[in-house]
């Protein structure tokens, strides 16, 4: 299935009323052909070539589409990513709806990768969160992993996340009563966020596939990492790092030996990549 569907390109089309072009319908005659570039005027990592396509696709069935490069490759400055001939009315018409799409996605591709970069050689996985924008979840998703990324849960039904406020109506000292009655219910992963060490011990004993360390430094993180190993746990629970997480941070985060670092500033403040849409005359 089409990470593009036509309810997004459709809604997105309202958004700018593609339909009632009135600068473009009263200065170009309906049968001019064009060409066209679409450049990124910045080094990035490319996102979004399957929406280009089904945006101009739409609007001119019989377009003439070429891509350079694929999703997830990185580019130089100045780097011409698509070739397109066809109706001139349809190019400018979709242009800022195509390109909306693909600065966004590849800001985020950009960022994701600019993070993977950074805890090399480290073990450490960096993941997204659900701080995404509604209606986009899955597309930045699916631009996180073109950066490098991989995906936390999709949605509230994938994985079972106990936070801090879930915790407000768990009884004191019954975190492994309740994992174990949660087991007999489903088979769903289960994550249990901690604040401290001692909550830290608590969420060991109940054995979740992954503990969230929730805005603790890295001295914290190598205690709970060197707890984890005298539990003799082996591999499960994965440790995950989060909160207050940045470009300048997650290298010392990384070098800990976290498992994951998850980081919604993937989703939610990546900058967006400066791309253009020039027509070649």
């Amino acid at each position: 299935m089409t990470l593009f569907s036509n309810k997004i390109i459709k809604e997105a089309f309202n958004e700018d009323a593609v339909r009632f072009d009135i600068t473009t319908q009263a200065l170009i005659p309906a049968n001019q052909i064009s060409r066209a570039h679409i450049i990124f005027k910045e080094e990035g990592v490319v996102c979004g070539i399957e929406g280009i396509k089904t945006i101009f696709r739409t609007l001119d069935k019989n377009v003439r589409l070429t891509s350079y490069v694929r999703d997830g490759a990185r580019v130089k400055k100045n780097t011409k990513i698509v070739f397109l001939q066809g109706k001139t009315r349809a190019i400018l018409t979709g242009e800022r709806t195509a390109l909306n799409f693909l600065s966004h996605l590849s800001g985020i591709a950009t960022t994701t990768a600019r993070y993977v970069k950074s805890v090399r050689p480290y073990r450490a996985k960096i993941v997204d969160t659900r701080k995404t924008t509604p209606g986009l979840r899955a597309l930045e998703k699916y631009a996180v992993r073109c950066g490098g990324g991989v995906n936390h849960r999709a949605d509230l039904q994938e994985v079972m996340m106990i936070k801090d406020n879930h915790k407000l109506f768990l009884p004191p000292n019954a975190w492994t009563k309740t994992i174990q009655a949660i087991r007999q219910q489903t088979k769903k992963p289960i994550i249990i966020e901690v604040d401290n060490l001692l909550e830290f011990k608590e969420a060991l004993t109940a054995k979740p596939d992954i503990i969230l360390l929730d805005n603790m430094k890295p001295q914290t993180i190598r205690k709970a990492i060197q707890l984890k190993k005298k539990n003799g746990s082996g591999k499960k629970p994965l440790l995950e790092a989060s909160g207050g997480i940045n470009i300048a941070n997650v290298r010392s985060i990384a070098r800990t030996g976290v498992d994951r670092i998850s980081i919604g500033a993937l989703t939610h403040s990546s900058q967006a990549v400066d791309v253009s849409l020039e027509l070649i005359r």
